[in-house]
Parts: structure tokens; C-alpha cells; sequence
């Protein structure tokens, strides 16, 4: 089986990662923060418009590989602070449905002073 990098037409921003790997049909999603694609530059002044483009963010390297949102079978989230827990779910809510994926969330120390990253894995058509 090969290995295969997909890329969106974004610049990569913090190093050198692949933001989308496949292998066969599973999906490896690298951690996605809120980083403007307009600026390569940190964005959102609340935690809401971060994770909103931190989701932004993982959808593009996702469809980049080919899948949606409700391919992923497993999502890591980092937070700045645990404190914000419940207005992540809010939003989390609102972007899977049942059954909805594996998750593991924790606080973490993040790049840059971002409040949020998250990364995930999907399985190509799953879900479709």
C-alpha cells in the first residue's frame, strides 16, 4: 500500500507535515489550527471564530483527500484550557452527527498562543 500526501492550494504554516496522508481508504488528518487561508496568519479574536476556522480548516484538508466530515471516525482536540470544554461541544455538535466519532480532548500547551487545534482520522466513504 502507498503512501499519499494531499495538499489544498494553502501554504503550510508551522513546518513540514503533510496536512492530509491516505493510506488505502483511512484518512490522517495533521492538527488544524485557526489560521486564515486568505493570510497564513493566526485568525478569530474569540474561541468560537477559532474553532469554527480550525473546522474550516480540517473540512479543506479533508475534501483535499477526498472525504467529508462524516468520514471521520476519530477526532483529537487540543485546548488552550480545559475551562472551554462546553462551547466547544456546542460547536462540535453542530458539525457530526450520530453515532458520532471517537474523541479525545485534553488541554495542551498550543503554537503560537492558538486557543484551539484539532486533528482527525476518516476512512474514505464510510459514511457516505
Amino acid at each position: 500500500m502507498q503512501k499519499i500526501s494531499h495538499h489544498s492550494a494553502r501554504t503550510i504554516v508551522g513546518g513540514p507535515y503533510s496536512p492530509a496522508i491516505s493510506v488505502g481508504e483511512q484518512v490522517f488528518i495533521a492538527g488544524q489550527g485557526p489560521i486564515s487561508p486568505a493570510t497564513g496568519e493566526i485568525a478569530g479574536d474569540t474561541f468560537e471564530e477559532q474553532v469554527e476556522l480550525t473546522f474550516q480548516n480540517v473540512e479543506e484538508a479533508l475534501q483535499a483527500a477526498g472525504c467529508s466530515l462524516d468520514d471521520c471516525v476519530k477526532v483529537n482536540v487540543y485546548l488552550e484550557d480545559m475551562s472551554l470544554f462546553d462551547r466547544l461541544n456546542a460547536i462540535y455538535k453542530q458539525k457530526f452527527r450520530e453515532p458520532f466519532p471517537a474523541r479525545t480532548t485534553v488541554a495542551a500547551g498550543l503554537w503560537n498562543g492558538i486557543k484551539v487545534e484539532i486533528d482527525a482520522v476518516a476512512v474514505r466513504g464510510c459514511c457516505a
